[in-house]
């Protein structure tokens, strides 16, 4: 499912526009991205955890070259499913 089916999906959904759903969306989208910016979390119980986890640098190897590069330390977004999210999706 991309991000257009997804939107007519919540719009039928929640009865409502595809366009109302779409700024919903997209301002929900916004808030988790400014929070993992400023390096906080999102937590949405049932559902799961948004976070900014840092990676400390550490060496690799170009798998083209196989010479050893070095890569530089980052923050990178994660996401953690919660109980109900994982119960749901394993329920048959």
């Amino acid at each position: 499912m991309n991000k257009q089916e997804f939107i007519a999906e919540v719009a039928k959904q929640a009865s409502t526009s595809q366009k109302d759903a779409g700024e919903v969306i997209n301002a929900a989208l916004a808030v988790i991205e400014q929070t993992l910016k400023k390096g906080g979390e999102v937590v949405l119980t049932g559902f799961g955890k948004f976070e900014a986890r840092k990676r400390a640098a550490r060496n690799g190897i170009n798998p083209l070259t196989r010479k050893p590069v070095k890569i530089s330390a980052c923050t990178v977004p994660a996401f953690k499913a919660g109980k109900a999210l994982k119960d749901a999706v394993n329920k048959k």
